[in-house]
C-alpha cells in the first residue's frame, strides 16, 4: 500500500509496510527512509566541492602539533587552563533504514565515532540533533520519534553517557545527528597526524553496509528484484543487510581504547567519502611524508554482486561507495597490528583486519588495482 503526499511541486511517497524491528520485536507501519525525486542518499557535499568551499579557511596552519580546527574528523583545541583540550564533532544525516529504533542506535554510533577516532573515550556531552518530517503526521511524530531517541539512549548508555535533545526542528525531510564533545588531558587522547612509513593500517568494520542497505530496499522494486534476483538470493540480501545494521550499531569505543595500548599513531573513521576519501583527507595533514597505501577490502558477505547489478562495482573498488557508522582506520606498526586486531575480537567477537601499509610518498592515499577483496560473514 503506497500513500503520496504533496508539498509544492515535489512528491513523497510513504510506502506503508511492517518492519519488524531485530532489537525490540516490535512491528511498525511507517517509512522513515524515504524519498523523493532528486533525492539523494547522503547529506555529504562531495569531497572535491566540500574542499572549494573551504579554500581559504582550511590549510596546513590550521593543524599544529596540539591544535586541529577544520579539516580532519573533530576538533582538537587547547583550552586555557589546567592543560586540557576540548575534542568536539558535530554528525547528522537522513536515517538509511526504515526501523527508527536501530536508527537512533546508528546515529548515536556514528556521532560518537568522530570523536573515537581521536582515541577519546571519555565523553563528557552527547546532544540529539533531530529535525522532524514536515510531511509526517502527528500520530507518526508520536509513534518515529520516540523510537527513534530511545535506540540513541540505548547506545549512548552503553557508552556510560546520558544524551541532551535541546530541541527539534521540522524539515521536509526526517534528519537526525548529533554533537559529541569531550574535554580531555594530552594522554587521554591520540595526535591523529603521527603516521610513520613501515607501519600499516587496520580496519575495524567491513565496507559495504550502505550498498547493503540499498539492495534490501531494490527488492521492494519489481524491475530491481528483477535484476538482483539474477545474481543474488533474497535470503543472502537479507543476511547482508542484518549484518550492515548489526555492523552499524557496534560503538567504536573499544577499537578507540586499544589504540593507546598498541601506540596507534593516526586514525580516521571510514563514513561518507568511502575508506579512500577518508585515508586522503587523514594522509594530507600528517607531519611525516608518508602515502598510505590500501591494499584489502574487507566487505560483507555478497554485496560485491549486488554491487555489480547495482551499479557501483567499480566504485567500490576505488574506495569510494559511501560507509554509515563505520570502522576505524588506523597506522599502527606491523608488529602489534596482528595482537591488535585478536584483542579487538576477543572483547567484540567481530574481525577486524590489516588492509593496507604506509610507505614514504607525497601525503596522498590510493587503493591499489585489484584489491585483495575479504568477504565477511556473521549472524
Amino acid at each position: 500500500m503506497c500513500d503520496v503526499v504533496c508539498s509544492g511541486s515535489s512528491t513523497y511517497y510513504w510506502s506503508l509496510v511492517d518492519v519488524v524491528y531485530l532489537h525490540t520485536k516490535q512491528t511498525y507501519s511507517y517509512r522513515i527512509a524515504h524519498k523523493k525525486k532528486g533525492w539523494k542518499s547522503s547529506l555529504l557535499v562531495p569531497q572535491d566541492v566540500l574542499k572549494g568551499f573551504l579554500a581559504g579557511i582550511v590549510s596546513h596552519s590550521n593543524v599544529t602539533d596540539n591544535s586541529i580546527g577544520i579539516g580532519l574528523d573533530s576538533c582538537i583545541i587547547p583550552l586555557r587552563r589546567n592543560n586540557l583540550y576540548l575534542i568536539q564533532s558535530t554528525d547528522f544525516f537522513y536515517p538509511l533504514i526504515d526501523d527508527p529504533y536501530a536508527m537512533g542506535r546508528i546515529t548515536c554510533a556514528n556521532v560518537l565515532s568522530d570523536v573515537y577516532a581521536t582515541g577519546c573515550t571519555k565523553i563528557d556531552s552527547l546532544t540529539l540533533i533531530i529535525s522532524l518530517s514536515e510531511n509526517m503526521t502527528e500520530r507518526e511524530q508520536n509513534t518515529v520519534m520516540p523510537l527513534i531517541m530511545n535506540g540513541f539512549r540505548q547506545n549512548a548508555e552503553s557508552a556510560g553517557l546520558i544524551f541532551n535533545l535541546n530541541s527539534a526542528v521540522h524539515n521536509p525531510w526526517c534528519i537526525i545527528g548529533g554533537t559529541a564533545t569531550a574535554v580531555c588531558s594530552a594522554t587521554e587522547y591520540i595526535n591523529p597526524l603521527e603516521a610513520v612509513a613501515g607501519q600499516v593500517l587496520v580496519l575495524t568494520k567491513p565496507l559495504g553496509a550502505q550498498i547493503a542497505c540499498n539492495a534490501n530496499r531494490w527488492c521492494e522494486k519489481k524491475e530491481r528484484w528483477e535484476k538482483l534476483s539474477k545474481v543474488t538470493a533474497l535470503t543472502e540480501i537479507q543476511t547482508a543487510y542484518k549484518c550492515a545494521v548489526s555492523s552499524m550499531i557496534r560503538l567504536n569505543k573499544h577499537a578507540a581504547e586499544l589504540m593507546h595500548k598498541y601506540k596507534a599513531k593516526a586514525a580516521t573513521d571510514v563514513t561518507g567519502f568511502g575508506i579512500l576519501g577518508h585515508a586522503r583527507n587523514l594522509a594530507a595533514y600528517q607531519k611525516n611524508k608518508i602515502k598510505f597505501v590500501i591494499t584489502a577490502l574487507p566487505v560483507i558477505k555478497n554485496v560485491m554482486k549486488m554491487a555489480a547489478v547495482m551499479g557501483v562495482r567499480e566504485k567500490f573498488l576505488k574506495g569510494t561507495t559511501p560507509e554509515t557508522s563505520g570502522g576505524l582506520l588506523i597506522s599502527m606498526d606491523e608488529d602489534v597490528a596482528g595482537e591488535y586486531c585478536n584483542e579487538l575480537k576477543s572483547i567484540e567477537g567481530w574481525d577486524c583486519w590489516i588492509v593496507g601499509k604506509v610507505v614514504e610518498g607525497e601525503n596522498e592515499a590510493i587503493v591499489v588495482e585489484n584489491p585483495n577483496i575479504i568477504e565477511v560473514e556473521y549472524l
